[in-house]
């Protein structure tokens, strides 16, 4: 079906009859640009109209029931094209995020291994027709960018290791280096091994060096994600302000130079069917002269945030993020080691051996029994009392 049978009625169909893209599409009338922040796809819409779709007909992934998925007509432009954009931190419309490992090259060859981030999806027609056959058939064109990580997380003013902040007052800047580890103990002295189990309790805290004691860390909220960078609408909040969850506990925040806080070990649903799993744990952090921290530090009681009238006393905010979290389970129940796994495993032995003892006692009863009937039929006078008589 060509596009004259179908949209030749229509204005636009005047803007590609003639024009030399008007013909059947091909991969090349799509253009991929891997923006800073951004995925821009420009595609040549004559070709989709020549194939029998329109612009309301393209989605992104297939989403086809998601406004925010469409794309945007640009018929001012020679020939008219079809623009995208899509957000390298957002997976609203469906695009896969896939983290690889590479031997570094160029500038990262003084890394053994670097890590990259492969960004790719599709465009797909929409068919529209109503019935059991159709005569369409279905457009689609695949893209992908590769960004480093270390890239994506700078740009997103995060990092694993740490993050700089600075903050100023009457003597000028004081610049201070903030990082996060994860310990094993309330007393954050035994740093946190992996892997561990679920509902194990991790310890965190976010510690500023270099800085002057004038200054405390408060932390405005701290989440996980699956991956190293924050991806829209697949996060799980620790807490924001007063709200926490239900397994977060405060320990200090916004009243030293340490913020500090705990959770418990889970693992995200979309890993339910792996034994290991992994997550990391961001922060969105401040440096706040300590005077003024107690008043930026939220009213739980009241709901509320009171603000703070000198700008100079507060830092921008910045994310630091941990390592990696790696959860261990083997089909549900938990693996042999440390913490969890030794109890389950010290369980597993108790029940064993408890059982070894009542199928030993079983087994002697029943061949006592056994040997009881067997001899009586040999021996009947097994049992009797003789009578002797006396001298």
């Amino acid at each position: 079906m060509r596009f004259s049978d179908v949209f030749s009625k229509t204005n636009v169909a005047q803007l590609c009859i003639g024009d030399k893209t008007f013909r059947t599409p091909d991969n090349s009338d799509m253009n991929v640009t891997c923006g800073s922040d951004k995925v821009y796809l420009t595609m040549l819409l004559c070709p989709i109209y020549f194939n029998g779709f329109n612009e309301t007909m393209m989605f992104l992934n297939s989403q086809h029931t998601n406004p925010a998925c469409k794309g945007e007509p640009d018929w001012d432009a020679k020939p008219p094209v079809l623009r995208f954009n899509i957000s390298i931190t957002s997976r609203e419309c469906g695009s896969v995020l896939k983290v690889v490992n590479e031997t570094g090259t160029g500038d990262f060859a003084h890394f053994s291994m670097v890590q990259f981030i492969n960004i790719s999806g599709k465009v797909c027609s929409k068919d529209p027709s109503n019935g059991a056959i159709t005569y369409f058939e279905e457009a689609m064109y695949l893209f992908s960018c590769r960004y480093s990580l270390q890239y994506l997380i700078s740009n997103t003013k995060m990092n694993v290791s740490g993050v700089t902040l600075a903050v100023k007052d009457t003597n000028g800047s004081f610049l201070s280096t903030l990082d996060m580890q994860l310990y094993a103990d309330q007393l954050y002295e035994t740093v946190l091994g992996m892997p561990i189990y679920l509902k194990t309790r991790v310890f965190v805290q976010v510690k500023a060096s270099n800085l002057t004691d004038r200054f405390y860390v408060l932390l405005d909220r701290c989440y996980a994600t699956s991956l190293p960078i924050y991806i829209e609408n697949a996060h799980f909040d620790l807490f924001v302000g007063c709200n926490h969850d239900g397994q977060t506990l405060m320990e200090v925040n916004g009243k030293r130079q340490v913020a500090r806080f705990s959770f418990e070990a889970f693992r995200f649903t979309e890993a339910t069917n792996m034994s290991i799993s992994t997550y990391y744990v961001h922060c969105a952090t401040r440096l706040c002269v300590k005077d003024i921290c107690p008043s930026l530090v939220e009213d739980c009681s009241a709901r509320k945030r009171r603000g703070v009238s000198d700008p100079d006393s507060v830092s921008d905010v910045a994310t630091v993020t941990s390592g990696p979290i790696t959860i261990n389970i083997e089909n549900g129940y938990l693996l042999p080691g440390d913490g969890f796994g030794k109890a389950a495993d010290s369980t597993v032995v108790a029940v064993s051996v408890i059982a070894g003892i009542i199928g030993a006692i079983c087994l002697t009863l029943v061949a006592f029994i056994v040997y009881n009937k067997y001899y009586a039929k040999k021996v009947p006078e097994l049992g009797k009392t003789i009578m002797y008589p006396r001298d």
